[in-house]
């Protein structure tokens, strides 16, 4: 089952237990109280099964098929270019005679990477929002860059989460010296070991935690969606939501807390004397306990919504930087300035041409992977902060370029 479906069989075990109600389980699963009520019967009846949909693996009956779904791209990139998602729909039932709703188009376009012809931006409305009930169920996470040691040493940034249901700051809170993927996942990994997985993640749109470029692989474009950054993928195989503020002011609690760190940390710094990221890192999880004994509340639900780390999960493979690569002649794997060797297989079988994972963990060393098997390992490689490699871009001049060989091969006859 996928970390989904397993994460559906956890809050439905946590009802039959009374430690969620209803209403509570189908918010967090984004179902209605009705629909969860059905799977909890299946569940009874048919056990952990029930939670995988039943028509997994089969096609729709009423899938468009490849030939109409290729001419209605054709004619969007072509004859229609431009034309907004309602005005085309009625085109190709008008004219083309191709009877599909304004949803079907849309969704077709935006999987093949066409967006909409103009962006409409309702006026926001804000208001404070509730804390949630249980432990668990919202983390909110931020990095601050701020002269932590008033000038005794370098400017660095502080990475941290807090639960929004009691205000804790939370397990992997540490300084580094840019806000960073790396960071990021040491975090998570730390919150995982500690005390679990959480259901949700709040977050900003910072470069190491969301897509902000413009640049398309050829694989991305054919496939019409980014690639997540290396702490979305992370987030994703967990199974964990990811919700992205729009402003400042949507991550008020987190905000906050970089006010208050910012006068006691920094006051604790000041007072040990701290000059290095060491010694700040020290300061740090010794005032950890003292700030949440202070500042934490207590939930409303004392029960904590922490879901288990299952034993079979990699956490280590999981909370790494993680890339495609194919094996050269010479049963290597390069990235970057790294080279690493391939040892030979079961029977002493080549590796040659074949597509592996490569791995980075957050102590430097690598590890490759084979269709989920280890197939080798090396040491790091430096001592120098472990970071994401720079991806293969390609430039907006030859994405429209490409582009336009695609419109005139569609409007030739």
């Amino acid at each position: 089952m996928s970390e989904q479906q397993w994460k559906r069989l956890d809050v439905v075990k946590r009802v039959e237990a009374k430690r969620l109600t209803v209403r509570e389980a189908a918010e967090i699963l984004g179902l209605s109280e009705r629909q969860l009520l059905t799977i909890r019967q299946r569940v009874a009846k048919e056990g952990p099964a029930a939670v995988v949909h039943g028509l997994t693996g089969h096609s729709p009956v009423n899938r468009v098929c490849d030939e109409v779904r290729e001419r209605i791209i054709g004619l969007r990139r072509g004859k229609y270019e431009g034309f907004n998602d309602q005005h085309f729909a009625e085109k190709l039932a008008e004219v083309e005679k191709i009877l599909v709703s304004r949803p079907t188009v849309q969704r077709l376009l935006r999987e093949e990477g066409i967006g909409p012809a103009r962006r409409r931006r309702p006026p926001k409305h804000r208001r404070r929002r509730d804390r949630k009930r249980q432990a668990g169920l919202l983390l909110l996470w931020d990095g601050s860059r701020y002269d932590w040691l008033e000038g005794r040493g370098p400017l660095l940034c502080l990475i941290a989460a807090i639960d929004d249901a009691t205000g804790d700051l939370l397990p992997g809170a540490h300084f580094v010296e840019q806000e960073c993927a790396a960071g990021y996942l040491r975090v998570l990994w730390a919150i995982m070991r500690e005390k679990g997985l959480p259901c949700a993640i709040y977050m900003d749109r910072h470069g190491a935690l969301k897509r902000n470029d413009d640049h398309w692989t050829l694989e991305e474009e054919l496939r019409g969606e980014q690639d997540p950054t290396q702490v979305g993928r992370a987030l994703k195989d967990l199974g964990i939501e990811v919700i992205y503020a729009l402003s400042p002011q949507a991550k008020g609690r987190v905000e906050r807390l970089w006010g208050t760190l910012q006068d006691r940390l920094t006051s604790e710094l000041r007072l040990a004397g701290a000059r290095t990221i060491e010694e700040a890192n020290a300061v740090l999880e010794a005032y950890r306990p003292d700030h949440n004994r202070r500042f934490a509340l207590a939930p409303q639900d004392a029960t904590p919504a922490w879901r288990k780390v299952r034993a079979s999960l990699d956490l280590q493979r999981i909370c790494s930087f993680r890339y495609r690569a194919t094996v050269l002649n010479d049963n290597t794997v390069r990235l970057s300035n790294r080279v690493i060797d391939i040892p030979p297989g079961p029977h002493r079988r080549s590796y040659a041409h074949a597509r592996v994972e490569v791995c980075q963990l957050l102590d430097g060393s690598w590890r490759v992977f084979f269709k989920d098997v280890l197939i080798a390992q090396a040491a790091a490689s430096s001592l120098e902060e472990v970071r994401a490699l720079d991806r293969r871009k390609r430039p907006a001049a030859s994405r429209a370029f490409r582009r336009r060989v695609q419109q005139v091969a569609v409007s030739l006859p």
